[in-house]
């Protein structure tokens, strides 16, 4: 591999080397000969020549310009696709059924990512992300611990953590560890019959002062007379003295359910 660019501290650039941690971000996609995989962020070009080595097809969406130019150059392989665009613009749907993502992503992007690869109509069948340890830690969150961020991504996926990654690791060295944060698609969906819309206005809600207990941030974030929150907490036997990040999904959805009959989502 050549000499390291100089990192772009605006795109939260820094370069990862280190052949263990790429092995494991690797291996934590499953990769078959099978597989169409999306890169995202592949800079230059260390984790992609382990991912064309692997699948089927890499398409690699980078958006420094000079360094899409130079990805064929220092990764050449004749199933390696390269797009200079925004990743937050890509048009999902236009990928095939069932690609991987696997990426080293900049820090910035994590929940805006996981959003959108979350409520695409075409999710990919596995997610790997190389985040802020911290981050990956939120997103694989139990109750007592949740956030609207763990909420959305576990409504969506099963949650694993792989490799915790120290900032030495990386040229120029980030101010946090990162670790491996695995996604794998839902075979089927956690909930029936739930309008998503309705369900993260109500999640939202929640979360909108979470120091507040739950009986009144859903209160002020629905717009809803206190009387009427506390009548579907008592349906579900929630205390109305919780805090929203002490619930599971399960109990978000039983609120939903019963927001649903009083007609507040």
């Amino acid at each position: 591999m050549d000499e390291l660019p100089w990192a772009k501290k605006s795109l939260g650039q820094h370069w990862l080397t280190n052949e263990s941690a790429l092995q494991a971000i690797c291996d934590g996609g499953q990769v078959t000969d099978d597989d169409v995989l999306l890169e995202i962020g592949p800079g230059t070009g260390t984790l992609t020549a382990l991912l064309v080595k692997k699948a089927k097809q890499v398409i690699a969406v980078e958006f420094d310009a000079k360094l899409a130019d130079e990805l064929p150059g220092r990764v050449p392989a004749d199933n390696l696709e390269v797009i200079r665009q925004d990743i937050l613009s890509l048009d999902f749907t236009s990928l095939p059924a069932d690609y991987k993502v696997i990426a080293n992503i900049p820090y910035y992007l994590t929940s805006n990512l996981i959003r959108i690869l979350s409520e695409t109509p075409n999710q990919a069948s596995r997610v790997v992300l190389l985040i802020q340890k911290e981050v990956a830690e939120r997103v694989a969150a139990k109750p007592g611990d949740m956030s609207l961020l763990s909420v959305s991504a576990q409504y969506y996926w099963e949650v694993l953590l792989g490799l915790e990654v120290p900032a030495r690791m990386f040229t120029p060295p980030p101010k946090v560890d990162s670790q491996v944060l695995i996604l794998e698609r839902r075979a089927q969906p956690l909930f029936t019959g739930v309008d998503e819309r309705s369900f993260f206005r109500l999640v939202k809600a929640g979360f909108a002062a979470r120091r507040k207990t739950l009986l009144n941030s859903l209160s002020g974030g629905l717009r809803a007379d206190k009387a009427v929150i506390q009548t579907i907490l008592d349906e579900t036997y929630i205390p109305h003295t919780i805090r929203p990040q002490n619930l599971s999904l399960e109990q978000w959805h039983m609120l939903y359910m019963a927001a649903r009959t009083q007609s507040l989502v």
